[in-house]
């Protein structure tokens, strides 16, 4: 099963959704991120996090939803204007979920301040990854309308 994780830049959210998950992911589950206008780079400070919670980042880079390598069963969106976005045509009988995170790169303040975001946007995507996963997957594949609602369920869940 493959997971696309969708944001407009491609540059924080959607790729701590991506490399969180294939992180903790077991074999035959695998995430992609992408961006309907992607920034071009990885915005240093998600880097830095996911390095500081040894979680490897390499091979990753901010993409465009155009040149996907992989067909996703399902898309998340993690910002509110991806949400909004018409998805590609291409991407088909995809199950569409919203999983909105607020944008840690847009926080203005102190360093700590910065820091607090980018841990609380990790936080966040982290339960809600490690609540997707802990899903009866097999089942839930043979109940389209069933999986839809959990994945909106867990868009809704803290850290």
């Amino acid at each position: 099963m493959n997971v696309l994780f969708l944001c407009t830049g491609n540059s924080c959210r959607s790729v701590l959704s991506e490399a969180i998950f294939n992180h903790l992911a077991p074999e035959g589950l695998r995430a992609i991120s992408a961006g309907s206008q992607p920034a071009g780079q990885l915005h240093p400070r998600a880097v830095a996090l996911l390095q500081r919670k040894g979680i490897s980042t390499e091979g990753y880079f901010s993409k465009s939803w155009d040149n996907l390598p992989l067909t996703p069963q399902i898309l998340v969106t993690v910002c509110g204007s991806a949400a909004g976005e018409t998805c590609p045509a291409y991407l088909g009988p995809v199950l569409r979920t919203h999983w909105g995170v607020d944008d840690p790169s847009h926080v203005v303040g102190s360093e700590e301040e910065i820091e607090t975001a980018f841990e609380q946007a990790y936080a966040i995507i982290r339960a809600r990854i490690e609540a997707f996963l802990a899903l009866p997957l097999a089942a839930l594949q043979q109940d389209k309308a069933q999986f839809k609602a959990e994945l909106d369920r867990i868009g809704t869940l803290l850290a």
